[in-house]
This record gives structure tokens, sequence and C-alpha cells, in this order.
């Protein structure tokens, strides 16, 4: 709860122009395992953000363990609300680094239009504008690709056979009473959202078939199956598997590559560039499935993110209890 509330306090300090607060301690310690202590890094204070979702609070706990590991004193700054809000906290030194997602960096900071379909290349592009406009480095990207999708329940699927977007578009075409969707409002407005998910599947949606909700609302919402038909999810959300939701295939790829990386500031990375010696090799372990599976003990299970983080990375050998 100390963790949801700080997440309120520092966006409001964002958008008051403010800046962030100090952040809390991790509730534990670890020991190091395949990371060993770093000389340069001891003592370092570094503080780690992440937006408000299960999956980018998880990885911003997946990178304090690690940084902890290896001598950092960590602040926890995860749970800020809004990719604006986080990205200008660390442009701005209220935070040092934190996952972000190619495309969202390509589409929304880089303000480009335009996709990159294959995933290094995205990578390649985005770090390289990033490095030049912002001063904003890119560690390794991992396996991750948290790609927006539209979902529906099984059982709606399985009536309309509806296995790709483009089918999704023929039955609407076919039937628009069943065109309503639960959104989350930046979905709506995000190029690489609605807005180029409508333009590439040539489809329009009356006002009254859109439903806006919080993002964690809408899985919820979707699998009850009596608000909406259709619904806005990340394709590695655990709640896809809980709620044995169907995942429409974006057989046109409307929605941008989403792999995640660690963003930090270039100076900050100039100044400890052994950060992307503890980091990269956790990135290369994590995939979509191992996403889903941790999200699920969080999200299903109720186990504390950073506890699940922590477990992770023992588990795979990265760091030890004390």
């Amino acid at each position: 709860m100390r963790r949801r509330l700080f997440g309120l306090v520092a966006t409001l300090a964002l958008v008051a122009g403010c800046g962030l607060d100090a952040g809390y301690k991790l509730p534990f310690e670890v020991g190091p395992g395949s990371i060993r202590p770093v000389p340069e890094l001891q003592g370092v204070t570094i503080k780690v953000a992440s937006k408000n979702f299960t999956e980018q609070i998880l990885l911003g706990y997946i990178a304090e363990v690690a940084l902890a590991a290896a001598g950092a004193d960590v602040e926890d700054l995860t749970n800020i609300q809004g990719s604006p809000s986080v990205r200008q906290a660390l442009e701005v030194g209220d935070v040092d680094l934190y996952w972000e997602y190619t495309g969202t960096s390509w589409i929304n900071f880089q303000q480009e239009t335009v996709p990159i379909p294959d995933e290094q290349a995205q990578y390649d592009a985005v770090k390289k504008a990033d490095e030049e406009r912002f001063g904003i480095a890119w560690l390794d990207y991992s396996p991750v690709n948290d790609k927006y999708a539209i979902a529906t329940t099984r059982e709606f699927a399985d009536q309309h056979k509806l296995r790709t977007m483009s089918d999704m578009v023929a039955l609407l075409q076919q039937d628009p009473s069943l065109g309503t969707f639960c959104l989350e409002s930046e979905f709506i407005s995000r190029q690489d959202g609605l807005a180029g998910a409508q333009k590439k599947y040539g489809f329009d949606l009356p006002g009254s078939g859109l439903k806006t909700f919080g993002v964690g609302a809408i899985y919820a919402t979707l699998a009850g199956g009596r608000t909406c038909n259709f619904g806005e999810v990340f394709t590695t959300d655990g709640r896809i598997l809980t709620l044995d939701l169907a995942v429409l295939e974006d057989d046109k790829k409307t929605f941008p590559q989403y792999n995640a990386a660690v963003t930090v500031r270039t100076e900050f990375l100039d100044q400890y560039p052994e950060l992307a010696d503890v980091l990269n090799p956790v990135a290369a372990k994590l995939d979509n499935d191992t996403i889903l599976d941790l999200s699920v003990k969080i999200d299903g299970d109720g186990d504390d993110p950073a506890v699940v983080a922590r477990d992770w990375l023992v588990k795979e050998g990265f760091v030890t209890r004390k």
C-alpha cells in the first residue's frame, strides 16, 4: 500500500513541477550470485522508476534487486502514472533509469508515425534517435515484447470464429452493434493505438461503442462479457491467462514492436558504465513467457512484486537471499 500511495504522490509532484520526493528502500536484502559486487557502484544512489502497471512495476523491482546485489543504494520510485510522467522524470534527473518500450519511445517521444516491423531495426532506430535528441541511452533490449492487442472472451471468439483483427473488422461490418470496446484513454489518443488500427484496418467506431476504463479494470470488465465485446490488452499481461481471454492476431501489423529495455540518461551511464554489465544479462534472460508467469503470481496470487522479482533472480542464479 505504501508503494501505491507513493506512486500517486510522485505523479502529483511531477504535475506540479516540483520533482520527486525520496523513494523507498527495498524491503529485504540480497547477496551476490552471478551478479557480483561492483566496486564502482558501491554506495551509489540509483533511483529506479516504473510506470503504474504490473509488468512495469515487476521490471522496476528486477532492476532494483539486481543493482542492490551489485552494491548500489537503490531508491524505489516505481508506480508512476503514465508514460509521459516517468519519461519526464528521467529527462530532468528526478529518476536515473527505468524500463521503456521501443515502440512507445518511437511513436510517442520521437513523434514518428510509421513503426518499424523488425525488432532489431526498431531498437537501433529508437536508440540512435533518443541518444541524439534527448541524451537518453538504451541498454540491450530484452526478448520481452509487450505489444498492444485487442482481445475478447474465449466464448465470443469461438462463437464468431474470430482469430485475427481482420476477422473482427469483418464481423463489425456485418453487425456494427457488436462493436463495443473497453479502452484506456491513452490508447484511444495514441497513434500506436486505436487511431492507427482504425486507419490500417479501415473501420470506424460510433462514440457509443467506446467505453473508457483504467488499464487494470479493462481485463475484468471484458471477461464479464456484458459491458464490451472487445478490449485493449498487453500481450504479456498475466490476466490474459487467468481470465482465459482470446487475443486477436494483429495480422496487418498495426501495433509496433515494444521490446523492453532499460533507459538511462547518457551522462549517468557515462559516469557508471558498469550498469550495463549488471543489467544486460538480466534483460537477456527475460521473455514473454517468463513475464506472463511472474505477472500471474502478482495479479492472480496476490504476491508482492518485489518478492516475485527477487525470487526469480534467485532462481536464475543472479542473486542470493540474505
